[in-house]
């Protein structure tokens, strides 16, 4: 099996820079593809240097596509069976592809979701192996000692020497906080010890998946009208055509943190109105829910749902709780109830949901 590798990146040169490091000393060489989104600060010079050290494809936009849309040319581009998927600001673990690979061993038509961690002491620089701060930043990083300073470092001597180094720096979950870890440890317990739980969809991540390339393909790749959660709605519609996804142990990569630039999908919920219109489900309409379950909260208690398994229960809609109101309540738009009349092919996807399950 050849894997391709598929980075999508915008404006993240020195971050990306370091990304490629890790994949230039993978135990399973893979193709490498690297998406240029339309960036404007010198990831066109880092593509070189790198281009010179490791095969790369490259694909660049002037004008950005957003995340779906990126990913969508580099799968198109990638010549591989397997496509994996990473952004450009995380490292991969050595053994990272070969993981991924080892899931798709068996020939059946599986998603791979690998393990999440972030590198927090990135959060403030610019470029984490200069260890040059972010604008705005200066003055915190002024008062650290040269020691200190250095420690925040991640540089590719790092990456290439002495990778299990950065690895115990590492914390789970893509982002630093009790909500993230939280929620990476209940999506990987779904994955591991409910196999047949029929949202395990919901445990499909942005980068760290893996996918067959044909399958990708013959899906129509990602949903380009949506930009958060793209990952999961795609993992959705596979696993409707019978895919089945599994956790990809061992499969670990390390986001480098960042402060500012990523999206809250509980704040920015344009997403859900796309998500909703392809997958007019309750269970669609309850992610928000549960991902707000994961801090404390003012959901009434009957109304919580702690874990994948739950979502499933929840989504049943036999359990009285008012779950548009819990949304008024948390302060989530509405959107349009769930009908038979008007949502004929959202049942019927939902049964095939369900009998996997019987």
């Amino acid at each position: 099996m050849r894997a391709s590798v598929v980075i999508r990146s915008k404006d993240e040169a020195d971050r990306l820079r370091l990304t490629l490091a890790s994949l230039a000393r993978q135990t399973m060489p893979a193709e490498v593809v690297v998406v240029n989104d339309g960036s404007t600060d010198h990831t066109p010079a880092v593509l070189v240097d790198a281009a010179r050290e490791m095969p790369l494809r490259i694909v660049t936009h002037a004008t950005p596509r957003g995340r779906s849309g990126a990913t969508n040319a580099g799968a198109r581009a990638a010549t591989g069976d397997l496509l994996v998927f990473i952004d450009g600001d995380t490292l991969a673990a050595p053994d990272w592809v070969a993981r991924h690979a080892a899931v798709h061993a068996a020939g059946s038509l599986r998603i791979g979701r690998g393990e999440r961690f972030h590198i927090r002491s990135t959060r403030f620089l610019l470029d984490p192996e200069r260890g040059t701060p972010k604008p705005g930043e200066e003055a915190r990083l002024a008062r650290l000692s040269p020691e200190d300073r250095a420690r925040l470092r991640v540089t590719r001597a790092d990456v290439m020497g002495d990778f299990d180094a950065l690895a115990r720096r590492a914390q789970q979950g893509v982002y630093p906080g009790t909500g993230p870890r939280r929620l990476d440890a209940l999506e990987l317990d779904a994955l591991r010890n409910h196999p047949d739980c029929p949202v395990l969809w919901a445990a499909a991540c942005g980068s760290n998946l893996s996918v067959p390339r044909d399958a990708f393909l013959r899906a129509g790749g990602f949903n380009e009208a949506i930009d958060i959660n793209e990952h999961r709605e795609l993992a959705l519609r596979l696993c409707m055509a019978g895919a089945t996804m599994v956790p990809a142990d061992g499969a670990r990569d390390y986001h480098l943190t960042h402060r500012t630039g990523w999206r809250n999908p509980l704040q920015d919920t344009r997403w859900e109105e796309e998500f909703y219109k392809a997958h007019p489900l309750l269970v669609v309409k309850l992610l928000a829910i549960f991902w707000t379950c994961l801090a404390p909260n003012r959901i009434p208690r009957e109304a919580q749902i702690a874990s994948l398994p739950e979502l499933e229960i929840a989504a049943r809609g036999d359990n009285g709780v008012d779950y548009d109101a819990i949304r008024r309540m948390i302060g989530l738009p509405e959107l349009p109830p769930v009908s038979i009349a008007a949502d004929r092919a959202g049942e019927a996807r939902q049964h095939r949901l369900d009998a996997r399950t019987s």
